[in-house]
């Protein structure tokens, strides 16, 4: 009887050449040990140098002589092993994205290094209410600011999580045990896992829902037990309930054994949207975010491997938790672009999602204020079933919104940033005590210098864009980091008008706090959120109120709920429009739509006013009326017009080349490769190639074709072949890149 065992191995290269698995023996002593997933070593190469790899593997015959093949050196301790299902989804990302194998497998797999066992803390309130109540009192009184943010979440919740404490509170260390010394609570510490949520007297608690949530989580769960998982959008408006339902089809799944991937942006993670969830789950759920160490996420994949959680949420990384009776995935905010990986592979969440789902024989729960032109494509044409949710029950009626014309205010004589409108409403909302956010898509003082009288234009010498003007006087390159005095005079000419063009986030702060001293102006953007808290630190400024004014970028419009929020400002509200991209249109719809749903949220009615030199452009007449089902109308019949997605599929491939004539003549050849593929059928063609709109970082030129077809897999296919052609043809001068759609 034959007992011999041979395993493919991924060796853990990154290089097109060696992307493709190599076979070895399973040496006795590892023969019913080794698994599908476990990290190994074995000699490789000529020179038999020990490397890494992955066993993808196992087979009783060999596929090439056994006198050629080499044996396994040792499975490696200390590493998560990957599982079959996670590998089987790391060739369909390998093959839909590119990359190399290897690089699909460390996305694909959460955790590498195992970490050793660490206590949990939690803190638990140990007064009654009465004694509670008067220590916050005094709290207030002496401006302990911290303390009263603790004592206040105790309040409501007698037992917290200590990270969550630390981290989304942001109370210090000596706060919490200057409170536990005088009496008022105390840290349990065990030895457990580095688990950030801990179990709660008020878990599974119930919320009274709408007629119209029940249905939606009826009819997903119907499907669900007859076998038939579906697939479902849910638009709703902002503030229209979809977290209760999210949370509502989450205890369903749970209540019948299975397990449940939450999806939320990065930004949308807060202290209120996970509590909503930890307060319903208790100790069965977890949450994944970038912010975690090591170890963390370690117990958390172990957790999950195990079985011992529920329900995991987190950005985009989540949807690789190790579940093995995985019953939903649900993605809130679907058409984020945080969805989407800017790292190979450059895969999307949604469509990874799909995957998953229809593998695992899982519900798949798309929703958004604002889908995404792909995804309600799908749900038009029967992909989707589609749920709309179009009355606010969080409290308050959608926004008044004002559009102002910004030609009219220059011809009237008013230069400022502000349009009359929106300072009369600052003046009246302020004076009442109610809050206010200014929202730009902007960051640094001024989008690019240029010179008046020549129009020179300050640019980085590395890379083909304009250099951004920042505070001190200088000029920043926000693709590689080059930085500039600035100048005094023209280089070009020698004219002394040479100044900023377009208006950011700190010229805007300047100005407030020049026309209203009085109010506390809080900043956020890229520039002042660098910092681990920081972020957060801010938002919770601003939601207790000790601020008045919060002035940002897109991040500050991202599901945050300030019930005493207004008025929303959106200043220059178009520039999005001019960006070199078929989404223009449907981002700049997205964002003013969400900046719009951020006014009015609690019991004062809320105001908008949206400035713009394109007052009459369908995205922001549809934004300001938030009818979602009008912009999509135009919007689709743009794309139907010019053959964009998602009427047709686009493939990009971008080539990055020390030579720029070495890097065209690999673009003209991957066109040869697609036209020739496409034939005369019609249903695809190609564009290109041609510089990228950024011709030059870093010194590397960049060229870019795009292949346009009506059949995804046709592009993969296309990509394929083109990556047969580069291993034949390989070249350390030429890199080349794919992304879908």
């Amino acid at each position: 009887m034959n007992t011999d065992l041979y395993a493919d191995i991924i060796i853990e290269i990154s290089h097109e050449q060696l992307d493709r698995p190599f076979q070895y023996i399973v040496p006795d002593e590892l023969r019913g040990v080794l698994r599908v997933g476990d990290s190994v070593n074995v000699p490789f190469g000529r020179a038999n140098k020990v490397i890494s790899g992955y066993c993808i593997e196992l087979k009783d015959t060999p596929d090439y002589p056994v006198d050629k093949l080499k044996n396994i050196i040792e499975i490696r301790s200390g590493e998560m092993g990957a599982e079959g299902n996670m590998i089987a989804l790391a060739w369909w990302m390998r093959s839909h994205y590119g990359g190399t194998m290897i690089q699909a497998l460390k996305t694909v797999i959460p955790v590498k290094k195992k970490m050793t066992v660490k206590t949990h803390k939690r803190v638990d309130l140990s007064v009654d209410r009465e004694t509670l109540g008067a220590v916050i009192e005094e709290c207030e009184r002496k401006h302990h600011t911290a303390r009263l943010r603790l004592l206040s979440a105790l309040l409501n919740e007698p037992t917290l999580p200590y990270e969550l404490v630390r981290d989304k509170l942001g109370v210090t260390s000596p706060t919490i045990r200057s409170l536990e010394e005088k009496g008022y609570l105390r840290v349990t510490e065990t030895e457990y896992y580095r688990n950030p949520v801990v179990t709660d007297a008020q878990a599974h608690t119930q919320y009274e829902l709408s007629p119209r949530q029940r249905e939606i989580i009826t009819t997903v769960m119907d499907s669900f037990d007859r076998g038939t998982p579906g697939r479902y959008l849910i638009h709703g408006i902002t503030g229209s309930g979809k977290t209760e339902v999210y949370i509502g089809i989450a205890d369903e799944t749970v209540r019948r054994g299975f397990q449940v991937i939450v999806l939320i942006p990065e930004i949308s993670l807060t202290y209120q949207t996970l509590l909503r969830f930890y307060k319903r789950f208790g100790d069965r759920v977890s949450v994944v975010n970038s912010s975690m160490t090591q170890g963390e996420r370690y117990d958390q994949y172990l957790r999950a491997r195990k079985g011992e959680i529920d329900v995991i949420i987190g950005p985009r990384s989540a949807l690789f938790t190790p579940f093995t009776r995985l019953g939903a995935i649900i993605i809130d905010e679907e058409h984020e672009s945080s969805y989407r990986s800017e790292n190979v592979p450059r895969y999307k969440a949604v469509n990874c999602a799909e995957y998953i789902a229809g593998a695992r024989g899982a519900s798949l729960v798309l929703g958004s204020a604002t889908p995404s032109m792909e995804s309600y494509y799908k749900a038009e044409r029967g992909d989707y079933t589609l749920f709309t949710m179009d009355e606010r029950l969080t409290g308050g009626a959608l926004p008044t919104v004002h559009i102002v014309d910004l030609r009219d205010e220059l011809r009237s004589g008013n230069r400022t940033i502000f349009s009359d409108k929106l300072r009369e409403l600052m003046d009246e909302k302020l004076s009442r005590g109610e809050q206010v956010m200014l929202f730009i898509n902007r960051r640094g003082v001024a989008g690019f210098i240029s010179c008046r009288s020549c129009g020179y234009v300050v640019k980085c010498p590395h890379c083909d864009v304009s250099m951004t003007e920042h505070r001190g006087g200088r000029l920043v390159c926000h693709y590689c980091g080059h930085t500039a005095p600035m100048p005094k005079t023209c280089p070009e000419c020698g004219s002394k008008y040479i100044a900023g063009f377009r208006v950011g986030t700190e010229q805007i702060e300047t100005e407030v706090a020049r026309m209203y001293p009085q109010s506390r102006v809080l900043r956020m953007d890229a520039d002042t959120t660098k910092e681990r808290g920081s972020m957060e630190e801010i938002l919770r400024t601003f939601r207790d109120h000790n601020a008045d004014i919060l002035i940002g970028t897109q991040m500050i419009v991202k599901g945050h709920d300030f019930p005493l929020v207004t008025l929303v400002g959106i200043l220059a509200a178009d520039m999005s429009l001019s960006i070199s991209d078929y989404r223009a249109a449907e981002r700049t719809f997205q964002l003013l739509t969400q900046a719009a749903g951020r006014a009015g949220r609690g019991e004062q009615p809320g105001e908008v006013v949206i400035q713009t030199y394109q007052p009459e452009h369908y995205s922001v007449v549809t934004a300001a009326s938030q009818d979602y089902r009008a912009f999509y109308e135009e919007e689709i019949e743009f794309r139907t017009l010019a053959s964009y997605p998602p009427v047709r599929h686009l493939l990009e491939i971008l080539v990055i080349s020390d030579d720029e004539d070495e890097g065209f003549a690999a673009a003209g050849a991957y066109k040869a490769i697609a036209d020739e593929h496409i034939g005369g059928s019609g249903r695809g063609y190609s564009i290109g190639p041609a510089p990228a709109a950024i011709v030059k970082i870093r010194d590397k030129y960049r060229h870019v074709l795009y292949v346009k077809h009506t059949d995804m897999e046709e592009l993969v296919s296309i990509k394929d072949l083109i990556e047969k052609y580069m291993q034949a043809h390989p070249s350390r001068r030429v890199l080349t890149f794919f992304d879908f759609d």
